[in-house]
């Protein structure tokens, strides 16, 4: 029997690749070779890297099928639809066995893989989904237009992906969705939410040694729920990345935000020892300089240790897209430079305090580890395999990341 040659590429967001896994075990029983490409169109510049990549596989490797899903291909399905040798799926369809057995009737089968350098890197962590779509309207995300209203996946199948994650070693959990705090699961006899998840995974699968939460969005009444919870439950990693987008009161209402500065000021007093990470979105319509620097100043303020921040992509279907006032992409990028740096400044700051501390880390690939706060530590000495959660003293620190010896 030939053995199963199935490569997977997945932009942007955690879930696409953890959806790739997904789709690799529908299509395995149908193609002995075969190239997944789960796409991305949170902007613009994610959504042409997707179509050039499918564009360079699909000519290097011309008799193998190549099936591109995910949100690029969803929103623009004739980007790739002309690229010999393709089949689009779209989201809503994307874990339906059917749609990859027909595709493969359209398709050359039979090729093997010339070139793919993409190999996916090998996870220390499992990231478990527990919901898809979300039901807000915010008025720069094209997201939610492309995976639809938010679905709540059983408690029991969420609890089954659990046990196997540490059936196959992985002792770090990571809860993850497209809006993963508006989880909302009717049992029959009530609701549960992504408080109530878990803390059942910590009952239910004691061989957890870590939980996080990818994402959450700061107006979610869970958010308190869960920093008890982080304070009350040590395997309940202390850090929480919040999909903040601005800082500024003003824009987070043009945005359709439903949290405020104030908001945020209450979550960080109430979480004491627990550190956060933000996104953010520079250059939003009518972003003037002035309300940057109300951003800016929150970020000063309350201090989040680290900051993903991007420039705005008008994408199209969205209502900010159309918004008047739009903020030329120079600017927009310099922004992105000025909170970096001052969020590296915070990082700088925090990280000091922990100097000399002994933390537990979960070592991921050459003895770089990551703290229960989420930042890199490099463990000096002998090799400690990948997916191992040891105690180490932080020793020192060096471009942002801490040196470490293993107690």
């Amino acid at each position: 029997m030939q053995e199963k040659n199935i490569k997977s590429l997945s932009f942007g967001c955690r879930l696409n690749a953890l959806e790739c896994e997904k789709i690799k075990n529908i299509v395995a029983p149908h193609v002995d070779t075969a190239i997944i490409v789960n796409t991305c169109s949170v902007t613009a510049e994610a959504e042409r890297q997707s179509a050039q990549s499918v564009r360079r596989i699909a000519r290097e490797n011309p008799n193998v099928p190549i099936f591109v899903t995910g949100c690029g291909a969803t929103r623009n399905p004739e980007l790739f639809e002309k690229i010999p040798n393709t089949v689009v799926i779209p989201n809503t369809n994307k874990t339906d066995a059917v749609q990859y057995i027909n595709g493969l009737a359209k398709l050359n089968n039979g090729g093997d893989i010339v070139s793919f350098p993409h190999e996916t890197p090998e996870l220390s962590k499992q990231f478990i989904q527990i919901q898809n779509g979300c039901n807000h309207k915010c008025t720069y995300c094209v997201t939610r237009l492309l995976r639809g209203p938010a679905v709540s996946f059983p408690y029991d199948d969420i609890l089954a992906d659990a046990r196997k994650a540490v059936a196959n070693g992985f002792y770090e959990i990571v809860i993850t969705g497209v809006d993963s705090a508006s989880y909302a699961f009717n049992t029959g006899d009530k609701f549960i939410f992504i408080s109530d998840v878990c803390k059942m995974l910590l009952c239910d699968v004691p061989e957890i040694k870590r939980l996080r939460i990818s994402s959450l969005d700061p107006a979610s009444p869970e958010i308190f729920k869960i920093i008890d919870l982080i304070h009350a439950e040590p395997r309940m990693m202390p850090h929480l990345h919040l999909s903040m987008q601005s800082g500024s009161n003003t824009i987070l209402s043009a945005m359709g935000r439903r949290h405020n500065a104030d908001l945020i000021r209450k979550i960080v007093a109430y979480a004491h020892n627990i550190t956060f990470s933000w996104d953010i979105i520079c250059g939003f319509p009518g972003e003037t300089d002035e309300l940057f620097n109300e951003t800016l100043d929150l970020v000063a303020e309350v201090k989040p240790i680290k900051i993903h921040a991007f420039p705005f992509s008008p994408r199209p279907g969205t209502v900010g897209a159309t918004m008047p006032n739009q903020i030329p992409h120079k600017i927009s990028k310099e922004r992105v430079h000025k909170i970096t740096k001052l969020a590296d400044k915070n990082k700088d700051t925090y990280m000091a305090t922990q100097t000399g501390k002994t933390v537990s880390v979960l070592v991921e690939n050459k003895n770089i580890g990551r703290t229960p706060d989420d930042i890199d530590v490099i463990i000096r000495g002998t090799k400690i395999p990948a997916k191992t959660i040891c105690d180490v003293r932080l020793v020192d620190i060096k471009n942002g990341q801490f040196i470490g010896e293993i107690i």
